[in-house]
């Protein structure tokens, strides 16, 4: 279960040293995007970091990189194991987002990283990553309705939790694409906390000018935010523009926009798109993309889709799916470590999209077969286009498969 607060996962890391700077990045959409540019750019000036971010793709341990790579399964299960025992011996009650949380940081003290990369789990103010130490810059990047039960019902209230993560005497960057009411917030906490803050200008930014053309709206949002904390972090390193032009161009962050083979699945010979967009503002952001790069031949879109139980997914449905497609609902399995989550049901999705008035041309009910779902949906667009969304689990199941 979710259970924040900052008391189990300060006992946990007690002991621990941080002698590493850290790069706080919270957000409803965005952050993990962030995270990634950030590493990127750290690797592409030999700055050694650890990278923390969830939720996990295939096994929990995906979410610690240390610098370009995951970390090996025998140092994971180490200090997991130490982490674990120091849980028991205390009697922490601490929840699998804490430990794994105290495991990428203990992961981190022993390999000398210089900094530390840490995306949000949940919220801000008390979600355990906000335990940091040495935080040398945050960052606050799209906001919208996402957790309500957690974090609140207005995006002004979900805001307030986002501003958590702000420390007296740290950088906070902050995407301006914000609601201004959002951006009040934030400016609000940040005179209130003794923060210096800086709102982002992607028209503005030397770096998204460069690649602007290769980029989409929201991709040079996310990149202003990074090259703005980069700059405070490491100014001296910021001025390699073309260094840093190159490396980001050459980035993929799965499963968000992702072009991918699943011929190893389904025998279908054309990629498909694959996105975990599970909110409404994200599914707006596929929608375009969808839009720009595949509605364009005016071909209907096959969609496979999962949801999280307990979404509001009208929002997002609409966004996304319009009349005369087509539409596989399917169920994600169970998620290692993180048993509360579970996947609405298949048959409840198609009543939702039945609800929203949108006129599909072909439905199917996959209930919880992953592979039937993709094996139906690439027989019926046959050469025409899939897309693969509603849930990072669901992406994550995909992942399994072709694994």
């Amino acid at each position: 279960m979710v259970n924040l607060g900052l008391a189990r996962i300060t006992a946990l890391l007690k002991q621990t040293p941080q002698t590493w700077n850290a790069i706080h990045v919270a957000g409803t959409n965005g952050k993990g995007s962030i995270c990634a540019y950030l590493t990127t750019m750290l690797r592409a000036n030999k700055i050694s970091c650890g990278r923390f971010t969830s939720p996990h793709l295939i096994e929990p341990r995906d979410c610690i990189f240390i610098n370009d790579s995951i970390v090996s399964e025998n140092k994971f299960r180490h200090f997991q194991g130490l982490v674990k025992k120091r849980n028991e011996e205390q009697s922490l009650g601490a929840s699998e987002f804490e430990l794994l949380t105290a495991t990428a940081f203990e992961i981190f003290q022993s390999e000398e990283i210089e900094v530390g990369i840490i995306e949000v789990g949940l919220g801000g103010a008390l979600d355990a990553t906000n335990a940091l130490k040495r935080k040398c810059v945050t960052v606050i990047s799209k906001i919208g309705l996402d957790h309500q039960s957690f974090l609140g019902n207005t995006i002004e209230e979900i805001a307030v939790q986002k501003a958590g993560i702000m420390r007296k005497g740290v950088p906070c960057v902050v995407d301006s694409s914000n609601p201004k009411s959002v951006l009040d917030v934030m400016q609000r906490h940040a005179e209130e906390t003794g923060n210096d803050i800086h709102f982002t200008n992607y028209e503005t930014n030397t770096l998204v000018e460069k690649l602007r053309d290769n980029l989409e709206p929201h991709e040079c949002q996310n990149l202003a935010c990074t090259y703005d904390a980069f700059q405070l972090a490491y100014p001296q390193q910021a001025s390699s523009i073309n260094i840093l032009a190159s490396a980001v161009q050459n980035m993929v962050w799965p499963g968000r926009l992702q072009w991918l083979s699943i011929e190893k699945i389904t025998g279908r010979k054309d990629n498909i798109l694959l996105d975990g967009a599970h909110n409404p503002q994200s599914a707006e952001v596929l929608s375009a993309f969808v839009k720009k790069h595949l509605r364009s031949s005016s071909k209907p879109i096959t969609w496979v889709i999962a949801a999280t139980l307990g979404k509001d997914i009208s929002e997002m449905l609409k966004l996304l799916l319009h009349d005369g497609d087509s539409v596989a609902t399917v169920e994600f399995g169970p998620v290692d470590q993180m048993p509360w989550v579970n996947p609405n049901k298949s048959g409840a999705i198609l009543d939702t999209i039945r609800n929203c008035e949108i006129a599909l041309s072909s439905e199917f009910d996959a209930s919880t077969d992953v592979r039937s779902a993709l094996s139906w949906a690439s027989k019926l667009a046959n050469e025409g286009p899939l897309v693969i969304a509603g849930s990072l689990y669901l992406v994550s199941d995909i992942f399994k498969l072709l694994k």
